[in-house]
């Protein structure tokens, strides 16, 4: 997605000119914010951020469309927070965005595995994902509108074609890799995403009511799972993130400590240049005894 995104940052970026605006977010992972930054400078075309509430970790759509006028061209946004498990009204963002002629570019690449996405709801001009966070390759995905996709000039080779999709691909495409993502994709159909919402809404439930006995652990993001996915950041008084991360996979238990690439999240919490958070996140795969080891050794840290 990462690489996607560069290369559609720079395909866009050409149609700026000096004057221009795009808006990114604070709650945004930084591949979908340092693209758009350096794309603007190069163009000399201005950034405003829309930020997140860093009370409830949730970033309100009228907050972006606060921002616009009509000198934005794009705003980039998340669908969902892969720091804080937030979940955007992308829809509503979209809506407002294209009343001032501005695309929209979404992040879903940690809404992903969690969330049915739909790209005709959502509204939006753009959507990149990676199917390694739905248990395929390390292989980015990207949706985009057909006259966006055909009229925009790519950076290719000369005997690449001149027509999407071909003209997005850099070169022979990675066979093995796209029949991964096709594995993935009929593993999760095998599931269904009812079950999986069903499951994964009952363990996040489960732990929110867990950390609310723990006083010692402090829940950065929604404190219910409305608005939200399984994915949590908490913080826990008297220890490192590292240090909390180490003892957790001592006991079997495996987390992310630090600011797993949300820099501006961890920034704008005040956690950034402390060592982050700890990132804990439940799939639909994990269990109710698995939530509850999680919960039983943050309980022995107090």
């Amino acid at each position: 997605m990462t690489s996607l995104t560069f290369a559609m940052s720079r395909a866009i970026a050409r149609t700026w000119r000096p004057g221009d605006a795009v808006v990114v977010t604070s709650l945004d992972h930084d591949a979908n914010y340092s693209p758009w930054v350096v794309a603007a400078e190069e163009a000399d075309v201005e950034v405003r951020t829309a930020e997140f509430d860093t009370g409830t970790g949730l970033l309100d759509p009228t907050t972006i469309a606060d921002l616009l006028d009509d000198e934005v061209r794009l705003v980039a946004v998340c669908l969902a927070s892969n720091a804080l498990g937030s979940v955007v009204d992308v829809a509503e963002v979209s809506a407002a965005a294209h009343e001032v002629g501005a695309l929209v570019y979404v992040d879903a690449v940690h809404a992903a595995p969690h969330l049915q996405i739909d790209v005709a709801a959502l509204d939006c001009d753009f959507l990149v994902a990676s199917a390694y966070k739905f248990f395929g390759p390390h292989t980015g995905i990207l949706y985009g509108r057909e006259d966006q996709m055909a009229s925009l000039e790519a950076y290719k080779v000369r005997p690449a074609p001149s027509d999407p999709p071909g003209k997005w691909e850099t070169g022979t495409q990675s066979f093995e890799s796209l029949a991964g993502v096709s594995a993935a994709v009929e593993y999760l159909e095998s599931v269904g995403h009812e079950a999986i919402k069903t499951q994964e809404q009952a363990l996040g439930q489960r732990f929110i009511d867990g950390l609310a006995r723990l006083s010692h652990v402090q829940l950065h993001g929604p404190p219910t799972m409305d608005q939200r996915v399984t994915t949590f950041a908490v913080s826990v008084d008297g220890h490192s993130a590292d240090a909390v991360a180490r003892q957790m996979a001592s006991a079997g238990i495996y987390v992310w400590a630090g600011h797993y690439y949300a820099v501006n999240v961890m920034d704008r919490l005040g956690f950034l240049d402390t060592g982050g958070l700890v990132r804990i996140g439940f799939v639909h795969y994990n269990t109710v005894d698995e939530v509850d080891r999680t919960l039983d050794v943050l309980d022995g840290l107090g």
